[in-house]
């Protein structure tokens, strides 16, 4: 065994050394490259690493990917400007203080395992939040479009008896256009005559409409987590009955 051919009689002989290759990797940058690089550094050290990347594939035909680069000029620690964009630092949320200013509005699929029907079918929650008081009204549909948004903005407005100044939401195909065009969206036609102002969240940032994704979490843990109904009419009863004690649960945020 090797351990027997290392041992010389004292603990030293045994201890573990350096596993580094005696030669270099075949696909190793070369000498040549290296000295491209520290050539470029020595005469502009304040090179970003984008910068140094162009000017050896451009004048040099350096073929490596840019990960390579970045990893031999960290190995050879020089301290090159890698353009690294500041960490995001989340600002303050404004939270109305008085009722019925914003309500945030959001779609969350139900779990399939929760429908135990014979006939195969998709069900979703509809919400909306007050974000000042955090009451909420939710609604069973069996499809996800904007005839099933109307409706729901409808039926929020008589549970409340009052209408909102701004509806907040997500970019989703059921709230708005995706894509540019002329057309006006069947929300917004209702919101318009409803004197409503719809506010559209930044595309990818589901944190901007967070009071509702909460409360989508919760209802998974408190609702869906143990639900089982095997008809619409059912899941609707059953939602009602949740929705009554769900709007009844103190919040450390209301004090």
């Amino acid at each position: 065994m090797c351990w027997n051919k290392k041992f010389d009689g004292t603990k030293k002989s045994l201890v573990d050394k350096s596993h580094r290759p005696l030669s270099p990797h075949p696909n190793a940058h070369t000498e040549e490259e290296l000295t491209w690089i520290k050539n470029y550094i020595r005469r502009n050290p304040n090179i970003s690493l984008c910068e140094l990347y162009g000017k050896l594939r451009t004048e040099k035909g350096y073929s490596r990917h840019a990960c390579s680069l970045f990893r031999i000029v960290r190995k050879m620690k020089y301290p090159v400007n890698t353009e690294h964009h500041s960490k995001y630092i989340p600002k303050k949320y404004d939270t109305p203080t008085n009722i019925g200013i914003k309500w945030q509005m959001d779609i969350k699929v139900v779990p399939k395992q929760c429908y135990v029907g014979e006939l195969p079918d998709k069900f979703y929650q509809y919400t909306i939040i007050d974000e000042a008081s955090r009451e909420r009204f939710i609604y069973p549909y069996k499809e996800q479009s904007s005839y099933s948004t109307i409706n729901f903005v409808k039926r929020t407005i008589i549970y409340f008896g009052y209408k909102p100044e701004i509806i907040q939401t997500d970019n989703g195909q059921e709230f708005t256009y995706t894509r540019k065009t002329d057309k006006t969206h069947p929300l917004d036609t209702l919101l318009n005559s409803l004197g409503i102002t719809h506010k559209l969240i930044k595309p990818r940032t589901p944190r901007h409409n967070g009071k509702v994704k909460r409360n989508h979490r919760n209802d998974q843990q408190r609702f869906y987590s143990y639900l089982k109904f095997y008809s619409y009419d059912d899941f609707k009863i059953q939602m009602k009955s949740y929705l009554k004690r769900s709007n009844n649960i103190p919040m450390q945020s209301l004090n």
